[in-house]
């Protein structure tokens, strides 16, 4: 049988590094778990001692992880919900195998807004002992899977495929391919000559390589934090954009939605989840009520016009 060792952490020593992290001080996180200083620094100096690495910078302002201590840090939070996970799998197991106890999801915005709200709803029916958490997050940089490998959500809903390459111990899914759409001001006679209204987002290879080989494609006149943002600027008839389908569901009657033709770009967009929760019964759940969803009204919930 494995031993524990002098090096091995507790979870009481993961819970006050992870304490740490989101208080962002000693005492903060001493506060948060009902210790006093000394044994929370106690606790991280231990930790620091037995993983050979310095895991925070203290100053005056606090207490902030180091590059080891984040990584640290993510890992101390995936342990610890693995911790929780394994009581409620063995009550589950020993009891009914109702799936029970919350279930951490990072969305980005136009997901959490047309394509989660009807799949909770299914799940919520099915499955009354789970207890849905959605946060969300844009899709940038390491986006919602970068919550998932940092150990803040269990499930991701994702665009795959992007520039930034997926984090170690992450296991990704397609579930389906989301299209391209121009959108501008109704009733403007030449939408191609509009300036550009652009946010940063994660895109799939295909997709860049098209919208590099678009003369036509102006340099974005103006910069947007999202895509609620840039749809809102359409419609005030401040240029045009290049959106996908999720986030052009519900748009104003203010805008026309025009096809890029037969070969428009996609993006793909799954869900990412780490491969020790993939087996857990909650995510189970969700992920079958999640591919049980259907897309294509998303996809056609507006008239869309010809060529743009």
């Amino acid at each position: 049988m494995a031993r524990t060792t002098d090096s091995d952490l507790g979870p009481h020593e993961l819970r006050v590094l992870v304490a740490v992290a989101d208080t962002g001080g000693f005492s903060a996180a001493a506060g948060a778990l009902g210790l006093t200083q000394s044994a929370v620094s106690h606790s991280v100096r231990g930790s620091e001692r037995k993983i050979g690495a310095v895991l925070f910078d203290r100053g005056r302002a606090g207490a902030r992880p180091t590059p080891a201590g984040e990584k640290a840090v993510a890992y101390a939070r995936r342990v610890l919900r693995l911790l929780d996970v394994l009581t409620s799998e063995a009550r589950g197991a020993a009891g009914t195998g109702v799936a029970e106890g919350p279930l951490r999801i990072a969305a980005f915005r136009s997901a959490a807004l047309h394509l989660l709200p009807p799949v909770l709803e299914r799940l919520r029916a099915r499955h009354p002992g789970i207890e849905p958490r959605v946060r969300i997050v844009r899709e940038v940089g390491r986006g919602t899977a970068g919550e998932v490998a940092d150990g803040k959500a269990d499930i991701a809903i994702a665009t795959l495929g992007g520039s930034v390459p997926l984090p170690p111990g992450l296991a990704a899914n397609g579930l389906f391919e989301e299209p391209y759409a121009v959108v501008h001001p109704v009733g403007h006679a030449a939408p191609r000559s509009l300036p550009l209204v652009d946010w940063a987002e994660n895109c799939g290879s295909y997709t860049r390589d098209w919208w590099a080989a678009q003369e036509w494609i102006p340099g974005a006149t103006v910069e947007a934090e999202d895509d609620g943002a840039v749809l809102s600027l359409v419609s005030g008839g401040h240029g045009m954009a290049i959106m996908p389908a999720l986030s052009l569901a519900g748009a104003p009657d203010s805008v026309t939605i025009a096809d890029l033709g037969p070969r428009r770009p996609t993006r793909q967009v799954g869900y990412v989840t780490t491969s020790q929760l993939a087996g857990s019964t909650v995510v189970r759940a969700f992920v079958r009520e999640l591919r049980a969803e259907p897309v294509g009204h998303l996809f056609s919930c507006r008239p869309v016009t010809g060529h743009g």
